[in-house]
């Protein structure tokens, strides 16, 4: 960003440790307020996720709470912390899955997972519409990220994944980077409550 001609800095949290939600919040509230003389900002993307490859039939109770922790806990309170931040007319994007209708009996709790970002978008989508905040979800499918790393690494899984898009390969970041920057942008501020299929075709 910065070698473009933008400004940029980041902040950190371990979504793990309780807490700290509140302590990302206050470091970008400090470094917005040096920055810019507020902490208010315009658009929030929930774009943390983690993965569970396991069917209901060996899936744990301590792997259940850390993906739903991940997954649909940290970005409901992501959200509640930066409603007050977040300016009229801003934009929130969350990162949800084509599992979401699409059923794969090896991954039971990330899409139930994922269902939850899509109720809670369209949830929010009706709250905050007089505010004039446009709330979306996306919908990829197999994305070459590091989180499908391991798949990634073999021949037999890397086909699987491509298989699923009408395309024959898989999503590369930059596929999804698109449809975010459209809701992000003037362009989208009429659309909200959706949950946009960004799968490449997946199982059509």
């Amino acid at each position: 960003i910065e070698r473009q001609g933008g400004a940029s800095f980041a902040v950190g949290a371990d979504f793990n440790v309780e807490g700290s939600i509140g302590m990302l919040f206050e470091a970008l509230d400090a470094e917005l307020q040096a920055r810019t003389g507020t902490n208010r900002f315009d658009i929030l993307v929930n774009n943390a996720g983690t993965p569970l490859m396991s069917p209901i039939e060996t899936t744990t109770e301590a792997e259940y709470d850390r993906v739903m922790a991940i997954n649909a806990k940290t970005p409901f309170f992501l959200i509640q912390q930066a409603l007050p931040r977040l300016r009229d007319g801003g934009r929130i994007i969350n990162t949800s899955s084509a599992v979401t209708r699409i059923a794969i009996p090896d991954i039971p709790v990330y899409s139930m997972s994922k269902g939850a970002i899509n109720t809670l978008t369209l949830i929010l989508s009706k709250q905050l519409g007089p505010r004039g905040i446009t709330v979306n979800a996306i919908c990829p499918g197999f994305v070459e990220t590091d989180m499908n790393a391991g798949m990634l690494q073999h021949a037999e899984s890397r086909q699987f994944g491509a298989d699923f898009s009408v395309f024959g390969r898989w999503g590369q970041p930059a596929d999804i980077a698109n449809v975010a920057a459209f809701l992000a942008s003037p362009d989208g501020g009429w659309v909200t409550g959706q949950c946009i299929d960004a799968s490449g075709g997946a199982h059509l």
